[in-house]
């Protein structure tokens, strides 16, 4: 069984964090905190071990503590008065990366980011808490006959600012370091849970959206996560990736 994943988990051990400054929790919510957790994780078809309860209860202690990726915005779209997608740059940067391939897309980023999370909580060269950083992306490739996900899911979690010149090595062989060229991408807001379905939907939603053009491709797409599960309506986006640079 998969274990849970970014859109379910960030953060580090007690004991490990600088800057914390609130209280620890008491034996009663931390209990009430991993059971909603495994709730949340029932829905995915993974689960949560025993161990990354501490890990849980400093994500929700530390949750707004997140460093966003840089970008430019060049330009935005509107449909009916609201913004319906945009256009952006993300500049060159260094991103620790991992490729999973479960039989289910929530099995496999689940899998990725658990060892993600160890990596960014001490797993690494530093022995330190890296911080987090949003979005984390998870790159898909559609198979040759277009109908579905090819297994592979590659998930990428950007260095933060501190550590993009010089970043930490990761302790887990299945992390990689990889310096990302700049990427020109298209977006689109989406709420709610990823899977397959749901991710399909939002892909033939912006081609629509696109209508007929050849200056993105059709085999790669990106989706960019920005919020855990806890809440309902998390907020994510479908990247189109620009041909021309």
């Amino acid at each position: 069984m998969a274990r849970i994943t970014f859109e379910d988990l960030e953060a580090l051990d007690d004991d490990d964090f600088t800057e914390d400054n609130s209280e620890p929790m008491d034996e009663e919510e931390q209990d009430r905190l991993f059971s909603h957790w495994q709730s949340v994780a029932s829905t995915h078809q993974v689960s949560i071990p025993p161990e990354m309860a501490a890990p849980i209860q400093q994500m929700a202690r530390q949750s707004n503590a997140r460093e966003p990726v840089p970008f430019v915005t060049l330009s935005r779209h509107e449909k009916l008065n609201e913004t319906a997608y945009e256009e952006r740059m993300y500049p060159a940067g260094k991103w620790a990366c991992i490729t999973k391939g479960e039989e289910l897309y929530e099995q496999s980023i689940s899998m990725a980011f658990m060892k993600l999370m160890r990596y960014i909580c001490k797993e690494n060269s530093a022995g330190r808490y890296l911080g987090m950083t949003v979005p984390v992306l998870n790159e898909i490739q559609i198979s040759k006959d277009g109908k579905s996900f090819v297994r592979d899911i590659l998930t990428a979690y950007y260095l933060p600012a501190e550590f993009q010149q010089d970043p930490p090595e990761p302790l887990d062989p299945d992390i990689v370091i990889v310096q990302r060229e700049p990427v020109r991408v298209v977006t689109r807001v989406f709420f709610g849970t990823t899977t397959e379905e749901t991710i399909s939907r939002q892909i033939s939603l912006l081609w629509e959206l696109l209508g007929s053009t050849e200056d993105f491709l059709r085999d790669t797409y990106i989706v960019a996560v920005y919020e855990n599960p806890g809440i309902p309506c998390r907020r994510n986006e479908i990247w189109f990736i620009r041909r021309d640079q």
